[in-house]
């Protein structure tokens, strides 16, 4: 009976923590449990981290650092937050695409 009582309790307690990461470097859920979708005007905006969907979390996640020093989650269905990740996409394409070479 007693080994029964501990049993169920480890169970619980699993259930109630989680069980813990591989690694410091792997993350197995969705960092953002609640997202915003009021607009945030860029001159509060200092960074804007994108986390695309994989096995972790089913939703492509969007980090918005606040000129605060708050990290706020956006949206990513919101239209407003659709353009800044469309802006920010085409911004990093344009920064590794190699120049042309003028020919003379």
């Amino acid at each position: 009976m007693k080994l029964c009582v501990v049993l169920v309790f480890l169970a619980l307690s699993v259930d109630i923590n989680g069980m813990p990461p591989i690694s410091r470097d792997f993350n197995t859920h969705c960092r953002c449990l609640q997202v915003e979708s009021r607009i945030i005007p860029p001159d509060n905006l200092r960074s804007i981290k994108l986390l695309p969907e994989g096995p972790h979390c089913s939703d492509i996640e969007v980090i918005a650092g606040l000129a605060s020093g708050e990290k706020v989650c956006l949206n990513p269905r919101s239209s407003w937050v659709r353009k800044l990740i469309h802006f920010v996409l085409e911004k990093q394409l344009h920064q590794r695409a190699p120049l042309p070479k003028n020919r003379t």
